[in-house]
């Protein structure tokens, strides 16, 4: 084939061409970005391992519209426990007496829903019992407040 031919041939076919080599190019840019996210989602799990499960937390701070409900925690111990990394059994420990329930949590740890309810919901759990957003993960403290609402509700769980 001589080189007029070839170039005419390109010339005809630079966009088909050109539309290709775009759409490797956005498939490989694609890949890397899954691998990215992998990684920031594997700092995440390792960070909440690390610093909340299997780790024991007192509450250092309850507070209910203005209302201070610290005290009704005072000697409690609260655990949560891995089943994944999203979700798990919780303990509430208190003078020899356990109660359990559940946690679970969204892919970016921005969520924390508890729910102790074994044997039965312990008194002022209700408080305790929602599902919370971290409004500051600056361990050995947990910051949290309502999710999805803009409710004066504070709880504080520091870390033993």
């Amino acid at each position: 084939m001589d080189n007029k031919r070839f170039d005419r041939i390109f010339f005809k076919w630079r966009f088909v061409i050109a539309t290709l080599l775009a759409a490797v190019m956005l498939f490989a840019g694609g890949c890397s970005k899954t691998g990215s996210n992998q990684a920031t989602e594997n700092l995440l799990q390792q960070y909440f391992e690390q610093n909340v499960l299997n780790r024991d937390f007192i509450v250092s701070n309850a507070n209910d519209n203005g209302t201070d409900l610290t005290a009704q925690y005072n000697g409690y111990v609260f655990r949560l426990m891995k089943n994944t990394y999203f979700d798990g059994p919780m303990t509430a420990a208190k003078n020899g007496v356990t109660y359990t329930g559940t946690w679970t949590s969204n892919d970016d740890y921005g969520k924390l829903v508890i729910n102790i309810t074994q044997p039965s919901i312990p008194a002022g759990f209700t408080f305790i019992n929602r599902e919370w957003r971290f409004t500051k993960k600056a361990f050995p403290v947990m910051e949290l407040a309502p999710w999805g609402s803009t409710d004066a509700k504070v709880l504080h769980m520091q870390r033993l």
